[in-house]
């Protein structure tokens, strides 16, 4: 092979190999969506430029030369590196874009997810988010059928078949009750003190379970007119003096008239919101970002 200068293009050292590989010019030309004579006419060019041989034109196609050889193997060493570089600027250059569904229980933790979301949508503007706001149970019943990629709970949650994030951020258990009622002025309340009024409790058979224990009754023994799944309808009912709701200070619900007052209970009864998605499932590129973004809230909070 010749040496001097040489001004190869990318599209000749892929017609090369295109003839190379078919071993016949009437295939290659095929593959290539051009004519015969042009592809005929691309090699003798190319063979002329480089002053050597490449192939033998026989009966029964081609043959490459030792330099044919050597060229082949050089073509397709930088014909694959141009191929990655133009991949790599590809993805480097492609916006992330997706649909990621939330389903968030009522929780202090909605705070902090409000802030996750919005930096992550700052960063990958195209992402767009549906948010469902759930009870516990259909959060959890939507992420097993795959119609949610990632929940906010509140604790107790069953994590074995889940990968999450428990957020530091404590909720706090207590009485919503009308401004007017005998023990809105207290600083706390004790469970004992409301059970001879008309009680509201969760529907959510865990947390049911556990404020009867925290009350020392049965559910027959207590006046409960009303149980809801999301308090905000339910503050409605405590405003229009139907009875107290046990409820979470992280429940939006709590603010929204100035005629409701929460007081806690005593003692202390907290719990935390945690964020949780499928294992071993398959997300679309922008929810696994996003579950990147959520494991970097845990390394921050550790």
């Amino acid at each position: 092979m010749k040496g001097g200068e040489c001004t190869l293009e990318l599209r000749t050292l892929r017609y090369f190999l295109a003839v190379a590989q078919e071993e016949n010019i009437t295939r290659a030309a095929d593959y290539l969506h051009v004519t015969q004579p042009t592809l005929s006419r691309q090699m003798a060019d190319l063979e002329k430029e480089l002053g050597t041989t490449l192939m033998i034109r026989g009966k029964n196609g081609l043959t490459l030369t030792d330099d044919g050889m050597f060229f082949r193997q050089r073509a397709e060493e930088i014909v694959e590196l141009a191929n990655r570089l133009e991949r790599d600027f590809v993805e480097r250059n492609t916006e992330v874009s997706g649909l990621i569904t939330i389903g968030a229980s009522e929780a202090v933790g909605s705070r902090l997810f409000a802030k996750l979301v919005k930096k992550f949508s700052d960063k990958y503007p195209l992402v767009q988010f549906h948010l469902y706001n759930e009870t516990a149970d259909n959060i959890k019943d939507r992420l097993d059928k795959g119609l949610v990629d990632v929940g906010l709970l509140l604790e107790p949650v069953d994590t074995l078949k889940y990968d999450y994030v428990r957020l530091s951020q404590k909720e706090t258990w207590g009485i919503l009750m009308r401004e007017d009622h005998p023990l809105a002025s207290r600083e706390t309340v004790s469970p004992d003190e409301v059970t001879g009024y008309p009680l509201i409790l969760p529907l959510r058979e865990r947390v049911r379970s556990e404020i009867l224990n925290w009350l020392k009754r049965e559910e027959r023994d207590l006046n409960i007119p009303l149980s809801y799944t999301l308090l905000s309808n339910a503050a409605l009912m405590v405003e229009a003096g139907l009875g107290c709701a046990f409820c979470l200070d992280g429940a939006l619900a709590i603010h929204s008239s100035p005629r409701l007052r929460f007081v806690p209970i005593r003692p202390e009864h907290t719990t935390r919101s945690v964020l949780v998605w499928k294992k071993k499932k398959l997300f679309s590129p922008a929810t696994s970002l996003f579950i990147q973004e959520i494991n970097l809230l845990c390394a921050n909070l550790e």
